[in-house]
């Protein structure tokens, strides 16, 4: 059995889940999320839980086994406590600012650069610290986002000026040095 596949899900009492063939839909305190399940994987609920079977033990199965199980826990984790991810913009200058829905972005570039987020998603920015905190219930569409806002001035190897997030360790290259003669 897959070690992640085999681990049966908690439903949390605000939280209420529905299944309606391969629909699976997960409605909480926060909001709620709908999926489509793979034909061949089946969810049921017993006793307030959900578990996650799998057809035989093919290379296939087994791997749609632990998908299906990690993004149904996101479902549910998404709808009580929700995602966010932080980043931080490093550099001279570059700072980020929010004007109606759209984040501003200063990035050392001839050009503003303008990010409209989607409407599931909140982005805060905090001007005074350069931090930027992507939060919402899921999890793909908070990663996308974050990804996008890191990919506007990736860092740079040099000094390490650019976006990156909170948690990141960027490797600091040596630049060139002056030849000794």
């Amino acid at each position: 059995m897959s070690r992640v596949g085999k681990k049966p899900i908690p439903i949390p009492e605000k939280v209420k889940v529905e299944i309606n063939g391969q629909n699976l839909k997960v409605t909480g305190p926060k909001g709620s999320l709908a999926r489509s399940i793979h034909p061949e994987i089946t969810v049921t609920i017993r006793d307030n839980t959900i578990f996650i079977e799998r057809p035989s033990d093919q290379k296939k199965h087994r791997a749609l086994h632990g998908l299906t199980r990690a993004l149904v826990n996101n479902m549910v984790v998404g709808v009580t406590e929700g995602f966010s991810k932080q980043l931080k913009i490093i550099g001279v200058g570059y700072r980020a600012e929010i004007k109606a829905k759209n984040i501003i972005f200063h990035l050392g570039y001839s050009n503003l650069i303008v990010l409209s987020p989607p409407d599931e998603i909140t982005v805060t920015v905090a001007p005074k610290e350069n931090k930027i905190e992507v939060t919402g219930i899921d999890k793909e569409l908070v990663g996308m986002v974050a990804a996008k806002i890191r990919s506007l001035r990736k860092p740079e190897p040099y000094k390490g000026k650019g976006i990156r997030y909170v948690d990141e360790d960027i490797r600091i290259k040596a630049g060139k040095t002056a030849s000794g003669q």
